[in-house]
């Protein structure tokens, strides 16, 4: 994703497919789904996802707390991938690196 710093996060989120789509019609509301986007990319997310969740605290937090509030774990992956998206896209930006944060 070459563009990735030019887009805002939610661009960046449609971009690779990790944005949320909702298909509702009417009375009738059905459960968002992602969908569209680079698939390359979604798959290519997918392992250092689950890496990040295992090792980094703050992903781990966070996909901990998506599933305490009964999320389903998949979707508590996606989100987590898609917040991954978001910080790239912030760090290409700003022409910043990753900080590791302390052992």
């Amino acid at each position: 994703m070459p563009e990735l710093g030019a887009l805002t996060g939610k661009q960046a989120a449609a971009l690779a497919g990790l944005a949320p789509i909702s298909r509702q019609s009417g009375q009738w509301q059905g459960h968002e789904r992602i969908q569209g986007g680079r698939r390359s990319v979604r798959q290519a997310l997918f392992m250092p996802t689950l890496c990040a969740i295992r090792y980094n605290r703050t992903v781990q937090a966070k996909f901990e707390d998506l599933v305490r509030t009964g999320k389903p774990r998949k979707v508590a992956v996606t989100a987590v991938m898609r917040k991954l998206v978001v910080l790239a896209k912030a760090l290409i930006k700003d022409g910043r690196k990753w900080a590791q944060e302390p052992a």
